[in-house]
């Protein structure tokens, strides 16, 4: 049984893109194995990884690595001149989430880096980078651009500024719900706690939470 679903693994996995007959392909191939992280199979098989026939992918510039893992309903769009979306070998983006490019802006996720579900990458003006073996837990939001607010005129209406791209150093970890705005650089091994906005950058190894998120310690 074991040799017959590796044999169709690999049948349609080898089929697999991002066209209409790629997408069947895929879908076919998901018979084979368990929902959710079950599929994770299909990517760790096939250097084209997987990517979801739920997924909704407009961006003409997605690089994608080797053994990508795209899961159900998560959206990869550029809104209107924005730059390319790149995903290292063995990244991991889980359903639901939201990764938006503008405005110039750009997403960058490293090898081996986790982004769990329902969370939102939206780079208008800035960057957001991530580096290699970063995890990050569900709900997370990352906005390196702010909307302006002079008095008598209403805010959708007024021009968005950023303070400079957002980076997430390798192997740092965000706990659920952090939001991490424009300018903020998170170093490397970091931790950040649960639901912590991250105004200011975060040193290598350190530990923080709050709001605004402040020092709590060093990792040792």
């Amino acid at each position: 049984m074991r040799i017959f679903r590796d044999f169709w693994i690999a049948f349609w996995m080898a089929r697999a893109g991002l066209g209409w007959g790629g997408r069947l392909a895929t879908r076919l191939a998901t018979w084979a194995v368990p929902p959710f992280r079950g599929r994770r199979l299909l990517a760790q098989k096939s250097r084209r990884g997987f990517i979801s026939p739920a997924a909704q992918i407009a961006c003409d510039d997605l690089r994608l690595g080797a053994h990508c893992f795209v899961d159900d309903n998560v959206v990869i769009y550029n809104g209107g001149s924005g730059r390319h979306v790149s995903l290292g070998d063995k990244a991991h983006l889980y359903r639901g989430t939201i990764i938006e490019v503008g405005q110039g802006g750009c997403v960058e996720i490293g090898a081996g880096t986790h982004i769990q579900s329902n969370c939102q990458l939206i780079a208008w003006l800035g960057s957001i980078h991530i580096g290699q073996e970063v995890q990050i837990a569900p709900g997370c939001a990352f906005y390196p651009y702010e909307h302006s607010t002079a008095a008598g005129q209403p805010i959708h209406c007024q021009p968005l500024h950023s303070a400079g791209d957002i980076v997430i150093e390798d192997g740092a970890w965000l706990g659920y719900g952090v939001i991490v705005l424009d300018g903020v650089t998170i170093g490397a091994g970091a931790v950040v706690g649960a639901g912590a906005v991250v105004t200011r950058s975060v040193p290598a190894g350190a530990i923080v939470a709050g709001v605004p998120a402040k020092p709590l310690g060093q990792r040792r």
